[in-house]
């Protein structure tokens, strides 16, 4: 009986590590209005609970984001964001003292990306958007960008070996999505607000189908653009791991969390 009982949970634990596939969330904020919220202790417990194996977190000001850090340096991967308070979405683009603010977080602290950045077509071309793609290209970094496909082309216009993961891609439509990652091959797909989540768990046949196509360049991410979103991280989480069952394992394994650490050459 007892050798039973062994055999039974042997067998069922590759069963349950399946069913906590790590996950990359490539797309949260923990801005000044969130750490009062939510301690630093609490999230990071948060981020524990939902099974993370990384986090991308940017938030305004930068403040926030080096809290998290210091509270869970395993998980939290940081990310600069050019906002120094909430409000800054369509007028940072135009205000210089961003640049000071920007080179003064990055003389100081270390990170992996900048953004997430609101920024579309033609303020790319603004002084202030031509500064932070050649900071980009200075310290290496990630761009990423909430933006339309011709702010998109344009940053890559300016430089063509930015890597820039398009946040919130999956609003658009997943023909426009490959269309775009077909032009540019340093260009990735944060799915945070896919456009098809009443799907019930299924992958519906277009995006099955992007998904196959660039296996490489998709990845999650839950977006906490309020503080009461940090206590969705884990149900997202599993929501996740609920659709990624609907695809092959090895594509799963990559857009839950291989592609995330692949695009910022993470181990």
């Amino acid at each position: 009986m007892k050798y039973l009982s062994l055999l039974f949970l042997s067998m069922l634990s590759p069963i349950c590590n399946a069913e906590k596939l790590p996950i990359f969330d490539a797309h949260i904020h923990y801005s000044h209005d969130a750490v009062i919220q939510v301690p630093p202790a609490e999230a990071a417990s948060l981020l524990r609970k939902a099974g993370l194996k990384k986090a991308l977190i940017s938030s305004s000001d930068d403040d926030g984001t080096q809290k998290i850090f210091k509270a869970a340096p395993d998980i939290v991967v940081p990310a600069l964001r050019p906002y120094r308070r909430r409000g800054e979405i369509s007028t940072w683009m135009h205000d210089p003292t961003v640049i000071d603010y920007v080179e003064g977080r990055l003389a100081k602290y270390t990170y992996k990306a900048l953004g997430e950045f609101h920024a579309y077509g033609d303020d790319i071309e603004t002084p202030v958007l031509q500064r932070i793609i050649a900071l980009a290209k200075q310290y290496d970094l990630l761009l990423h960008a909430h933006s339309d496909a011709d702010a998109i082309n344009r940053i890559f216009e300016t430089f063509p070996e930015a890597r820039v993961l398009w946040a919130h891609s999956g609003f658009d439509r997943p023909d426009e999505v490959r269309a775009m990652l077909r032009k540019h091959k340093n260009l990735w797909s944060d799915l945070a607000f896919r456009n098809d989540q009443a799907s019930g768990g299924k992958v519906p046949p277009e995006w099955r189908a992007a998904f196959e196509e660039f296996p490489d360049r998709f990845m999650v991410g839950t977006d906490t653009f309020a503080p009461e979103r940090w206590y969705y991280i884990s149900d997202h989480a599993e929501y996740t791991r609920g659709w990624l069952k609907d695809l092959p394992a090895d594509i799963a394994k990559k857009i839950a969390f291989e592609n995330a650490q692949t695009m910022l050459s993470l181990k």
